[in-house]
């Protein structure tokens, strides 16, 4: 019986073979990831109702919320290379319930929110130099609004909470090559809370949000650019706020969740832009608001934590467009509601703060496809077949990709085993090789590896 071998590059089982039974020995291994999300580094504050942009070098920006005793002005940069945070320079003023653009330069707008007061002030990031710049003021302070990046550059901000308790109606166009803010066509109904999508066609999707009898509005309402004017379309069939809505590649929008007018939803719709018309769509298995939706880059829908009857959630669902339908897909390591979600440029998505169950969160975690890694493996089965051929089974991680070696001097180096093929995985982690050349009587000596 020969004793396992381990390296930094593989793991790996070795045991010889006589013509006769032979003795297997096993192998040490790290655990294996059982969970799709993986605990990356903390901000160096807690915050919630914050901003998260992606930057065109990859790294997240992160701005601005509320640390559960003070609203923030300081910014932080995400590295997804090496999962750390760095300071960058803070927000000239402290805000909340903002929003964050990027813009076509490459430099993110922020616009409004709340601070020592309402806010209808804007600033602009530099991510060359890491600082911030003042970029004038819409014509009303407005926080819990929408801003979205037009195809020609220009950004609109719709609508939202004014001051003294007001809800808007009014619009703002921000041109980022002479840095000026002019006002544009008002919306049908005034409104806060709800979400807006670009749509292919270049119009901007605006949809539900509360009411000025505080009720969740299900009207919808489409803008045209070129117009600079809002034209309604039709509602929803459930009044929703502080919902998400997410453009899926074939143009449709989908609007998930929020809080209607007896609590948090589970039903999601999709708009055809063609047809100007919502359809119901399958529901969530749980019901939430204030949660994150992020497209993927296959085309599926994460839905992420958010609220239900008051308390964070960590559980997460996966959409996937084909079927229409919602199916669990674990959970985060921390409840988080009024948190962030970022589709990094490899295909993760990172979470970031937001509001827990007992508290205001500075932890943040990635999401992506965990590569399975092999645990220790227990021999299940060997023998030698009426044909001559040697078979071998063991139990494993679920996925993992084996290969088979072998050779009939053990002393070789690795580099000089023969590799005999892929272990074939016939049930969940159960793992079966057959080796048909051994016949000639010779012991053998095999090995598999991982990766």
């Amino acid at each position: 019986m020969r004793a396992a071998v381990r390296t930094q590059n593989y793991k790996s089982l070795s045991f010889a073979l006589a013509v006769a039974p032979l003795a297997l020995n096993l192998t040490v291994s790290q655990p294996a990831l059982a969970v799709a999300w993986i605990t990356t580094s903390p901000l160096a504050s807690p915050r919630q109702s914050h901003t998260a942009t992606l930057l065109p070098d990859g790294k997240v920006l992160v701005a601005g919320g509320y640390d559960g005793t003070n609203i923030l002005a300081s910014a932080e940069l995400y590295n997804p290379a090496t999962g750390a945070w760095t300071a960058t320079g803070a927000l000239i003023g402290k805000r909340q319930f903002h929003t964050a653009t990027l813009l076509t330069n490459g430099q993110v707008l922020v616009t409004g929110g709340f601070g020592l007061s309402h806010l209808a002030s804007a600033e602009v990031f530099n991510p060359a130099t890491g600082m911030w710049t003042a970029a004038g003021s819409m014509s009303s302070t407005r926080q819990f609004h929408t801003a979205t990046l037009l195809p020609d550059g220009r950004v609109l901000a719709a609508a939202g909470y004014g001051p003294s308790g007001t809800l808007l109606a009014s619009a703002d166009l921000y041109d980022a090559s002479s840095g000026a803010w002019t006002a544009t066509g008002r919306l049908n109904t005034a409104r806060y809370g709800q979400t807006a999508t670009l749509l292919a066609s270049g119009k901007v999707l605006i949809a539900g949000g509360f009411s000025y009898s505080n009720n969740a509005l299900s009207s919808a309402e489409l803008y045209d650019p070129a117009a600079g004017t809002w034209a309604p379309t039709d509602g929803l069939g459930t009044g929703r706020r502080y919902g998400t809505a997410t453009l899926l590649p074939n143009g449709q929008a989908l609007v998930v969740g929020g809080l209607g007018s007896s609590g948090q939803l589970s039903s999601t719709e999709l708009y055809e832009p063609v047809s100007g018309m919502w359809q119901t769509n399958g529901a969530l298995n749980t019901a939430r608001n204030s949660h994150t939706a992020t497209l993927l880059s296959g085309g599926q829908v994460l839905v992420a934590g958010g609220a239900n009857g008051g308390a964070a959630l960590a559980s997460v669902e996966l959409y996937d467009p084909a079927t229409g339908l919602w199916a669990t897909n674990g959970a985060m390591n921390a409840a988080r509601a009024n948190h962030t979600a970022t589709l990094l440029l490899n295909g993760k998505v990172l979470a970031v703060g937001g509001e827990g169950l007992s508290g205001y969160l500075s932890s943040a975690e990635v999401y992506g496809t965990a590569t399975p890694t092999p645990t220790e493996i227990v021999l299940t089965g060997a023998a030698m077949l009426p044909n001559g051929a040697f078979r071998f089974a063991f139990t494993n991680t679920p996925s993992v990709a084996f290969t088979a070696l072998a050779t009939t001097n053990a002393a070789l180096a690795l580099g000089d085993w023969t590799a005999l093929g892929g272990v074939t995985e016939v049930s969940s982690g159960q793992f079966q090789f057959t080796d048909p050349q051994a016949t000639n009587g010779l012991k053998r000596f095999y090995r598999v590896r991982s990766p």
